[in-house]
């Protein structure tokens, strides 16, 4: 239960940061498929901007603006996670991709080439590129959501324990490592887009080449850390 001005507080606290809500759901939603509307990112933001508003710690040293702003974005990414947007077909072949890139990377001891993929799967290297165009349409989502598997640091409860965040530590080192074995153009594109956080028209821009064409480099370099995560795990 909370006394009338505490609801006085949390009603002021609320429209405070309501911009900051949607902020951060227009800079997610100019990254992801056109299909996700604005209005589902601000409502699962407001989610999240409430149950910051009831969890807030004081004594554990964050700010309250960084505390809601990891929730909000934390709700936003949850929701995402929710849309299952890819048929069956497409993630079977993407898992596909995945595993045929880890035995390439295996036997030849450098990240495979395209069209060594490609051979690998058996298929033409315009079917494979399209096979990497359509998987990116459900893996534009903030990297750790990405790439890692179970509970992200935004919901995780505040006592975890010094052992899950030497974990962290550990699958960030891994991370970084495996970014910097990337082709030099998937790099680049993997910092243009998660680090300076422009979107799939301005990266190719940058890197002189279609939107499309950095779709399916996005979703190729997701592939390839993936590979790389999974061996290290």
């Amino acid at each position: 239960m909370y006394t009338a001005q505490g609801r006085i507080k949390q009603s002021e606290l609320m429209t405070e940061y309501m911009p900051l809500v949607r902020r951060q759901a227009l800079t997610l939603q100019v990254r992801l498929p056109a299909s996700i509307e604005l209005d589902d990112l601000i409502q699962a933001g407001m989610m999240g901007l409430l149950e910051a508003l009831g969890r807030f710690d004081a004594t554990q040293g964050a700010t309250f603006a960084t505390f809601a702003s990891q929730r909000i974005r934390g709700a936003m990414v949850d929701e995402l996670r929710t849309r299952d947007w890819l048929p069956r077909s497409v993630r079977r072949s993407a898992r596909a991709v995945d595993e045929a890139v880890r035995r390439l990377e295996q036997s030849l001891g450098r990240a495979p080439e395209e069209v060594e993929i490609a051979e690998a799967l058996a298929m033409p290297l315009g079917e494979y590129q399209q096979l990497l165009h359509d998987t990116n349409s459900g893996q534009l989502l903030p990297f750790e959501e990405l790439v890692a598997d179970g509970a992200e640091p935004h919901s995780r409860e505040a006592g975890s324990s010094p052992f899950d965040h030497l974990l962290d530590a550990q699958q960030r080192e891994t991370l970084v490592a495996a970014i910097e074995a990337l082709p030099e153009r998937e790099k680049l594109l993997m910092a243009l887009y998660y680090q300076e956080e422009l979107n799939l028209k301005e990266v190719g821009a940058v890197l002189g080449v279609t939107e499309s064409r950095v779709s399916q480099l996005h979703s190729q370099a997701v592939s390839r850390l993936r590979a790389k995560l999974n061996d290290s795990a």
